[in-house]
């Protein structure tokens, strides 16, 4: 089997993995720098398939150009499918995902995040390069004995869990579909939302984007928390009313934010846009917070999880090539595998 594999918003640290394992499976990839989207598409032409991910654009008109060039498969080299027309692609095109790669490297960054930005460290990092070693405003404060919510106990976040157990944190969680090993946990109770809002020193958001969970952190969400709660999406940008956060921040009931992941992200992550003039004022707002961290989609980006990202997506590719049926399949229609009820980032 010889395939030709189109593939949309390469990034340079993709090409080494991608390459090894398309090349111990027969698979050529052609990389394109550029998004997947109405524009591009065309440049499948000729190809048996498309890899894409998390910020390309995979509407009805892109769907219905596939299926015209005769592409049948859309290999999704992420998780998360919120980016896809998947009603629209029923019965169209064959859609596959990863739909785990590492979580440890997503709830490592999501730590890594929140202690950054509660001892100050990144603050430090700047202060010590200008040698000033004054500690003026970097007190912080103790994780241990700290409540956390955890919204989503897919893989990612009992990962997390299992890294704020560590610190002996109170740990509160939130799934519209429990994960059945931590309903026996006496360390992890499982509460309502507004309970987690209410009583959480900390909320992380590992949850995939829904209709359910659109701005699952609103106005109203916020209105509820602790004053001086502590945000971490490292997620779903659109977890989050970025609006309503700025906003919060402003009035001092969000006491700090990491984010790696934005709303609006998908024409500005990845990208170097320091020569340019950032036109999202609410994204420049919230970068020029002395309590935010926004880091650019990283959380992913270990060398484990891209090796399993391209391992698993060549896998299916070969899997569905060869026998017309993959385990990684999403299908809207005949409802999607187990693992898509459970939260996953990238």
């Amino acid at each position: 089997m010889n395939m030709n594999i189109a593939f949309f918003d390469a990034k340079p640290y993709d090409i080494p993995s991608f390459d090894r394992y398309g090349k111990e499976n027969k698979i050529t990839f052609k990389y394109f720098e550029t998004k997947l989207n109405e524009d591009t598409v065309n440049l499948a032409e000729g190809f048996d398939g498309i890899c894409s991910f998390v910020n390309d654009t995979v509407n009805a008109h892109v769907i219905d150009r596939m299926y015209e060039m005769g592409i049948r498969i859309l290999a999704l080299r992420c998780a998360g499918f919120n980016n896809v027309d998947m009603n629209h692609a029923y019965g169209k095109i064959h859609v596959l995902r990863v739909p785990a790669y590492s979580p440890y490297a997503v709830a490592e960054h999501t730590m890594a995040l929140l202690l950054t930005s509660i001892r100050r460290i990144h603050k430090a990092y700047i202060r010590t390069r200008d040698y000033n070693f004054s500690l003026a405003g970097m007190t912080g404060f103790d994780l241990h004995g700290k409540t956390i919510g955890v919204i989503g106990t897919g893989r990612i976040g009992r990962v997390f869990i299992d890294i704020c157990r560590g610190f002996g944190m109170h740990i509160l969680a939130y799934d519209k579909y429990p994960a059945k090993q931590l309903l026996c946990d006496p360390s992890v109770h499982y509460v309502s939302l507004q309970e987690l809002f209410q009583n959480s020193d900390i909320i992380s958001l590992h949850c995939p984007l829904t209709e359910e969970t659109y701005h699952i952190i609103d106005e109203h969400a916020l209105r509820q928390c602790k004053r001086g709660v502590v945000i971490i999406n490292t997620s779903r940008g659109a977890l989050v009313d970025a609006e309503a956060l700025l906003a919060a921040i402003k009035s001092r009931t969000v006491g700090a934010a990491c984010l790696d992941v934005y709303e609006e992200e998908s024409d500005l992550f990845f990208e170097d846009n320091s020569g340019h003039i950032l036109n999202d004022d609410v994204l420049a707002r919230l970068i020029s917070m002395p309590n935010v961290i926004v880091t650019s989609h990283q959380a992913f980006l270990t060398e484990e999880a891209l090796s399993n990202i391209a391992e698993t997506t060549v896998r299916n590719i070969v899997e569905f090539s060869e026998t017309g049926h993959c385990e990684n399949e999403l299908c809207i229609h005949c409802g999607t595998p187990e693992d898509s009820k459970q939260p996953q980032n990238v």
